[in-house]
């Protein structure tokens, strides 16, 4: 009926207390029969045991200042920021917007002039 000893101990205290019976007598007679009972002989973990990626992240994070975690995300995120601007930029900069396009031949939009490309 009950998972843990202190529930049944405290249920047999308050009943025993109720009825106005003796209640330290009943109580020492409920830690003989607990302790002879294997389930009951040790108190229950208060939690399971776990370590799981998820259990010590989640850990580490209850634990985490977050006035100092949310200036070192902000700084990471501006630092972020700042590098990808400059690979964009430094790419931008030496790509050429004719590299790769064919070999034409000017033509006027009013006559059927063509002029052919300089060489190299």
């Amino acid at each position: 009926m009950f998972s843990a000893p202190v529930y049944i101990r405290g249920s047999v205290k308050n009943c025993a207390t109720l009825l106005k019976l003796d209640v330290p007598a009943i109580m020492a007679a409920l830690n003989v029969e607990l302790g002879q009972t294997e389930k009951f002989k040790e108190p229950p973990p208060f939690t399971e045991e776990s370590n799981t990626v998820v259990d010590r992240l989640m850990f580490l994070l209850a634990r985490l200042n977050w006035k100092i975690g949310l200036v070192g995300g902000a700084a990471l995120g501006i630092f972020l920021i700042v590098a990808l601007a400059g690979l964009a930029w430094r790419h931008h900069k030496h790509s050429d917007p004719l590299a790769g396009l064919p070999p034409a031949v000017y033509q006027s939009a009013s006559s059927s002039e063509t002029l052919p490309l300089p060489k190299k």
